[in-house]
């Protein structure tokens, strides 16, 4: 079932989408080599209970950490470890929570100090395909229209785009319909209506659109260990145009501040 939100209900949302957005710019401001991504999930807890709400991923079907980070051919939902960031690193960090009953989910790829021109094109052109795809998203289009501006932008690139992962509705649960295919054919899958509530996030691998599964239940890496990048915004319909409810200006605030790479 797909829900259509109310004004009060979005501003729900904006609120745990906010408070994401946030988060991520605590982690912003503390990447860099040396860093283990176990001290950035435990910040990045403190800091979400610390403002009221719950982190939405820990324990979401067994899931045992505050954020998703996913490292170089790491796609999605990598574990945190002892395991310090390189020089040269890229780095998804996804984050997830629960405030006043509705979910915020956002995700921003970061670089460690200075990576290869190549590696740098495919945050862009992947930062781009979110841009792209959230444009899509007004009244009269569908779901596929997203999908397939997406799918076309990162193709012209020569990347793979991942199959077995999607985009998906967010409020009162982290995952709702519809699915949000990062592919797809134009004029196709449910209609874009007012107070839909979207969570668009492309993964692009530089290489294969091949994926495999760690032993650990959740990492998915690429299948050719060529790395991959994630964006992730919260889009509500509002008035038949996309309103972007989540943020980067947070990240972007701390990156500048270290004089950082931002995409």
């Amino acid at each position: 079932m797909i829900h259509l939100r109310s004004p009060e209900e979005i501003e729900k949302i904006r609120k745990s989408a906010r408070l994401v957005s946030k988060t991520l710019g605590e982690i912003a401001a503390r990447i860099e080599p040396g860093v283990t991504t176990l001290e950035l999930d435990r910040l990045a807890e403190t800091y979400i209970r610390d403002h009221g709400a719950a982190p939405a991923f820990k324990g979401y079907n067994g899931f045992p950490y505050t954020l998703c980070m996913s490292r170089n051919e790491e796609i999605v939902h990598g574990f945190p470890s002892n395991k310090p960031l390189r020089e040269g690193d890229i780095i998804s960090v996804d984050c997830g929570v629960k405030w006043d009953g509705y979910h915020g989910d956002h995700a921003y790829t970061f670089v460690v100090g200075h990576v290869p021109l190549p590696v740098l094109k495919l945050l862009q052109v992947t930062k781009a395909c979110l841009d792209a795809g959230i444009r899509e998203m007004r009244t009269g289009n569908k779901i596929g229209d997203v999908s397939h501006r997406i799918q076309e932008m990162a193709e012209a690139h020569g990347y793979g785009v991942v199959r077995e992962l999607v985009g998906h509705g967010v409020g009162r649960d982290l995952h709702e319909e519809p699915q949000v295919p990062n592919y797809g054919r134009p004029g196709k899958g449910p209609r874009i209506q007012n107070g839909m509530v979207l969570a668009i996030e492309p993964m692009i691998n530089m290489g294969t659109a091949r994926v495999l599964q760690l032993d650990d239940g959740w990492t998915v890496i690429t299948a050719d260990r060529q790395p991959s990048a994630h964006f992730e915004h919260d889009v509500a319909v509002v008035n038949g145009q996309p309103e972007v409810l989540s943020t980067f200006e947070y990240v972007e605030e701390a990156l500048r501040k270290k004089g950082a790479v931002i995409i």
